[in-house]
């Protein structure tokens, strides 16, 4: 795991850390994983910080759950409010999942017109391959090779980054990322296209009728790939000559987060067949959910009874429509393009300051900054990547790493950030890049 604490080194920890450590591993058992080489114990969480329990303050650049930031009085007062009048499931009538799918279905294109509920990401996306397989009759999926979608087991089996010990399915074709950064001027879209094209022939070539192809479309967990937009049109144009359906991931870019858009998919000029949403969809409630083109989710619902007893209960529909005002009401959007703007012009300067800084990109407020050996070589330094990571947790600016070699910095922090808090990450960065080199 990129940027997890290592449990052999537990000694090196206060007493009270030790103590909490232990008991967590025996309480919880060993796959529960901590950040950070000093894990960080939190008690409180405002806007874009987090707090330990001696009330040090520690400046979140990482959580995307709190798109709206930790704890926003808003969305507690409607969590509050609903948990004291109703909390029941969809199988009776209520106004306020109505209420708030129109108004998420008018953030997307014309041609998305149903959405179904779930508690998790993973559960969505889940739900998104059961629908994409009944739809096409097909088993086939394409996935790229860093790619994180989920746990459950169906959804692990399209998640290349778990690891060597979490196999992807036999049905599962993998192809790598577009890298603009590596291409050396090539077009990058028709680059994957052929990628996505070679995997469904060999997917022929072994009897195997081709599904889906599913990415979100910042390629998170690839090494943020933001660029240029559009290139995903022609991937998504052999998809859909090959008869297949495109899922569009937005557990990571939707919401907002990318500033110029509602969601990932819209920078690429694209409409997916299905779109998955996840984790910050209620700032942290279990709320999820899948957004369908009605022809796709037609034959699906007619054919195959849903139901998610906590999918859309009444107080995680709450929270999402609170969230959903906030985004409007504050104009998080605006904003993530006016500091998503700042933060990288600033790191651009300390890319000018820094040879080990190969590449600076993003979209909104999701930015990643790439570390390599040297700019000619281009080889990735997750190394140092690493080293960023944890000096700027001992600096109490919060972050973390991706790509299958976690050389790049992921900076994806709540929606209300701030220029001021824009500088404290940037001076602490450069600092900390000034100390290891």
């Amino acid at each position: 795991m990129i940027n997890g604490f290592d449990p052999s080194t537990v000694d090196r920890l206060p007493a009270q850390e030790q103590e909490l450590v232990a008991r967590r591993r025996a309480l919880l058992g060993p796959s529960y994983k901590l950040f950070y080489e000093h894990p960080l114990h939190v008690v409180r969480g405002e806007g874009v910080w987090l707090y330990d329990p001696d009330g040090n303050a520690y400046l979140d650049v990482y959580n995307n759950v709190p798109s709206v930031g930790h704890c926003h009085p808003r969305v507690v007062e409607a969590i509050a409010q609903q948990s004291a009048i109703l909390n029941t499931h969809t199988r009776y009538l209520h106004e306020s999942i109505l209420k708030y799918s129109e108004d998420l279905l008018a953030t997307y294109p014309d041609e998305i017109g149903n959405v179904m509920y779930t508690c998790t990401g993973s559960e969505a996306v889940d739900l998104a391959l059961r629908i994409a397989r009944y739809y096409t009759g097909g088993t086939g999926i394409i996935v790229t090779a860093n790619a994180y979608h989920g746990l459950t087991t169906a959804v692990a089996e399209i998640s290349p980054s778990m690891g060597p010990n979490v196999p992807v399915g036999q049905h599962v074709y993998v192809v790598e990322a577009p890298d603009e950064y590596r291409s050396e001027g090539d077009d990058i879209g028709a680059i994957f296209a052929q990628r996505v094209e070679d995997a469904i022939q060999k997917m022929r070539r072994h009897g195997i009728k081709f599904a889906a192809f599913i990415a979100d479309g910042i390629f998170s967990t690839d090494g943020i790939l933001t660029d240029p937009p559009g290139f995903l049109k022609s991937p998504v144009d052999v998809v859909h000559a090959a008869g297949g359906l495109y899922i569009a991931d937005e557990v990571q870019p939707g919401f907002g987060r990318t500033g110029t858009h509602w969601w990932g998919f819209q920078r690429h000029g694209i409409v997916p067949d299905l779109a998955v949403m996840g984790k910050p969809m209620g700032n942290g409630m279990p709320i999820a959910g899948v957004a369908a083109k009605p022809e796709v989710l037609e034959r699906f619902g007619t054919d195959i009874r849903y139901f998610n007893t906590f999918g859309a209960n009444t107080v995680s529909i709450a929270a999402a429509q609170a969230v959903l005002d906030v985004i409007k009401d504050e104009k998080l959007m605006e904003n993530a393009v006016e500091i998503g703007d700042y933060m990288t012009a600033g790191m651009k300067r300390l890319q000018q300051k820094y040879e080990t800084i190969g590449a600076v990109r993003g979209a909104g407020l999701f930015l990643g900054m790439e570390f390599v050996t040297d700019r000619k070589s281009k080889t990735p330094n997750g190394k140092l990547s690493l080293g960023v990571v944890n000096g700027l947790r001992e600096k109490r600016i919060l972050i973390s790493a991706s790509s299958s070699y976690g050389h790049v910095l992921k900076i994806r922090p709540p929606l209300p950030f701030t220029a001021a808090n824009a500088d404290t990450f940037l001076c602490g960065l450069d600092e900390v890049l000034a100390d290891l080199s």
